[in-house]
């Protein structure tokens, strides 16, 4: 039988981090939540199988080192994990990160640990030590996401990949990824994202550039209202999600 999964606390490092205290009292209160497929996280539930199948295309994960910054309650962090990866997920949601540890447990998913640490402080200590950095929906959820580019360029070795997933910032979205998904359609939690934090693709492309990584793929991910389920597709106007690799 596999081993149970590790999970470590980092609490002296936490004193002064990349994190908006809202935020993570918000994501907290809903941690119980994190695994009920009807529940708040719901839409995470599923566009999951997307996004964990357009990672493995790109980069196989079977065998692979994975880190998975802002993981949450492990949603993503767990399937990499069960397509063979060995996955290191951390957070600075104490509530999620119990959450994730509980489900991981009750699962026995194997090749699977959680820290409480901060993307950055976790650069210093492991540069260069991870064959995949994957940070999704989270990047609109901090103060400084320039930071977390930068932290996740350190951590991944060269000729390595990292992932991020967010979303564009522009009319377009505020109506579809604010107010019809969180006020009409109730897809996610009320809240959920401030409209100036979201963030456009140059943006985030200039971040990336500007820590040494090399853009090589991209793509959208659109909501069909008649089967009220998402797919993949070329337009990056609401959400979209970017693979880039940092020289070997």
């Amino acid at each position: 039988a596999p081993r149970p999964p590790r999970f470590t606390w980092d609490n002296d490092r936490m004193s002064e981090v990349n994190a908006d205290q809202a935020e993570l009292a918000k994501f907290s209160a809903l941690a119980h939540q994190w695994w009920d497929l009807d529940g708040e996280f719901a839409a995470l539930h599923q566009i999951n199988p997307l996004r964990l199948d357009w990672i493995d295309s790109t980069c196989p994960l079977k065998g692979a080192r994975v880190l998975d910054v802002g993981c949450g309650g492990g949603i993503l962090a767990d399937a990499m994990a069960r397509r063979g990866a060995d996955v290191l997920g951390i957070d600075l949601a104490e509530k999620s990160l119990k959450v994730a540890q509980l489900h991981a447990l009750e699962t026995q998913t194997p090749h699977l640990r959680y820290r409480l640490v901060s993307a950055e402080a976790l650069g210093e200590e492991m540069p260069a030590a991870f064959d995949v950095v994957t940070c999704m929906e989270m990047l609109e959820h901090v103060p400084d996401p320039a930071s977390i580019v930068q932290a996740c360029a350190r951590l991944v070795r060269p000729g390595g990949w990292v992932f991020f997933s967010t979303i564009n910032r522009n009319v377009k979205s505020f109506l579809l990824a604010i107010v019809g998904a969180e006020y009409v359609a109730g897809m996610v939690p009320k809240g959920t994202h401030e409209y100036a934090r979201l963030i456009r693709p140059h943006e985030l492309a200039g971040f990336c550039r500007a820590n040494g990584l090399d853009l090589q793929r991209s793509s959208g991910m659109e909501f069909q209202p008649l089967t009220r389920r998402f797919r993949l597709t070329d337009d990056t106007s609401v959400n979209y999600m970017v693979a880039a690799r940092r020289p070997g």
